[in-house]
């Protein structure tokens, strides 16, 4: 079993292998489910509306730096 701690602002850390598992990165959006009692957490769908969402080759933290400034 995983599980995290609520903190007194009601966040929490989403645990590694839970990101790993879901393949979650730095700005992913997750959906939170309630059934029957429990919450199902998954990754949220890309937007369609967002052109540039198919380009993650270029979403490195090095490409972020570089590209600051423009």
């Amino acid at each position: 079993m995983i599980s995290s701690k609520l903190t007194t602002k009601a966040q929490t850390t989403i645990p590694q292998a839970v990101r790993l598992a879901l393949h979650l990165q730095p700005g992913d959006e997750i959906v939170y489910r309630i059934e029957q009692g429990r919450v199902v957490l998954t990754k949220a769908a890309p937007a369609a509306d967002d052109p540039f969402v198919t380009f993650s080759e270029w979403a490195s933290d090095a490409d972020a730096r570089a590209y600051a400034d423009l």
